[in-house]
């Protein structure tokens, strides 16, 4: 009888054990509907190492840009490729650090640079691994249509050695890609 019941109590405790790891394993949070959504937290950490990731490699172009004499600027500019306007690009809250989030544009600069009494206006859309989706190469068709920019240029990361640098592929390249 005594077995019995330190094996009952055993199996509650470990029970319990293990339904507070699983609790602690994930974060609860509420979304826009009022749904309950449960987010792993590794996942969590993962996503916040690869933002900060992104936005120090957008830095990094945006230094190298300067360096090669482009005056650069964050473009605050969206596409409704429904209607297919330019309208501005809807700001985000950071609830967390209590900031209105600027930096939501397609593509993330746009660049200046004076050749003789003209001058030659580029977008960068700025992309670590360098691909992008399908809806960011129609803004970019739209783009180049348009006429809005002269060429649009992708920055993606890459190895020298030890350091990283910048490679800039023309959008036109990977426009030829499509199908």
């Amino acid at each position: 009888m005594n077995i019995k019941f330190y094996n009952s109590l055993f199996v509650v405790l470990f029970m319990e054990l293990k339904s507070k790891e699983i609790e602690s394993a994930y974060k609860a949070t509420v979304d826009d509907s009022g749904k309950v959504v449960l987010k792993k937290k590794s996942k969590i950490r993962r996503g916040s190492k690869a933002r900060a990731a992104g936005s120090n490699f957008e830095l990094k172009v945006r230094k190298d840009l300067q360096k090669k004499g482009w005056i650069v600027d964050k473009w605050s500019n969206n596409i409704d490729l429904e209607n297919g306007a330019l309208h501005p690009a809807k700001r985000k809250y950071n609830p967390f650090s209590k900031v209105m989030v600027i930096g939501t544009g397609f593509p993330d600069f746009i660049c200046f640079q004076r050749m003789g009494k003209l001058y030659k206006i580029i977008g960068v859309e700025v992309k670590i691994n360098g691909s992008l989706s399908r809806i960011e190469k129609k803004k970019c068709k739209f783009y180049l249509e348009k006429r809005i920019f002269n060429e649009i240029l992708v920055a993606k990361k890459r190895k020298i050695g030890k350091t990283a640098g910048v490679e800039y592929i023309n959008f036109s390249e990977i426009e030829k890609r499509m199908r």
